[in-house]
């Protein structure tokens, strides 16, 4: 789940939910699901939704990780055991109801050089992008803890090459990085130039932003998304 950081940008939220049909709702790793339903509004790549099950309790919000031309919108989540939402949702099928809201948001990809900073399931507005046809010069970084982590790396796999790199902070593996992904952003040189996306948990993005700054990176050039 995910919020804009009010530190960073914001934008409006629309209020209105709309009903929606479950035409997936897949487990592709333990505790971790992409759901989707029909597309019902066009959306830009790295918007978002808010998302509920009925219309009384609050939603949560999530990126959206299909790409603008998929005829199915979707998310990625994992299962919060504390959570309230998040549990319900697991247990969902194919053919259930949910309501969601327009897409909003403005962390927005762009076509320009870029680097893509995820962890975790802070990858989902990257795949978007890529899935919407913005992968040519971009990097991506993509730390985990586990190796079954790292959700649609096949496709990253496919559209970048050498140009994706896999973090992996608990279990080691030949080809990844072993360690956070704020060790490998502090070992790389970084052209200043491009532009770099940040999405994932609070403490990564913002020890993520202060090492791009250390490095000469513009603080205008840094995107920031805060999952929690």
């Amino acid at each position: 789940m995910k919020i804009n950081s009010v530190l960073f940008r914001m934008t409006t939220q629309p209020t209105e939910l709309l009903e929606a049909t479950l035409t997936r709702h897949d487990e592709i790793s333990p505790g971790v699901f992409v759901i989707g339903f029909i597309r019902q509004h066009e959306f830009l790549p790295g918007q978002a939704i808010k998302l509920g099950l009925d219309q009384e309790h609050p939603p949560r919000i999530y990126s959206i990780c299909s790409g603008t031309n998929d005829d199915e919108l979707c998310v990625l989540f994992n299962i919060k055991e504390d959570g309230f939402l998040t549990p319900r949702l697991a247990k969902l099928k194919a053919g259930d109801t949910v309501y969601a809201s327009a897409p909003y948001g403005t962390f927005l990809g762009k076509n320009e050089p870029a680097w893509w900073i995820a962890t975790g399931t802070g990858i989902a507005p990257f795949r978007s992008m890529l899935r919407s046809g913005m992968g040519e010069n971009k990097q991506l970084v993509h730390g985990v803890r586990h190796l079954n982590q790292f959700y649609f790396s096949k496709e990253f796999e496919n559209a970048l090459g050498e140009d994706y790199h896999c973090c992996c902070s608990a279990e080691a593996m030949d080809g990844v990085y072993s360690g956070r992904v704020t060790g490998f952003v502090r070992e790389r040189k970084l052209p200043i130039d491009h532009t770099y996306y940040i999405c994932g948990q609070a403490t990564m993005a913002v020890e993520v932003r202060d090492l791009l700054i250390a490095k000469g990176i513009p603080f205008e050039k840094i995107m920031t998304e805060i999952y929690f």
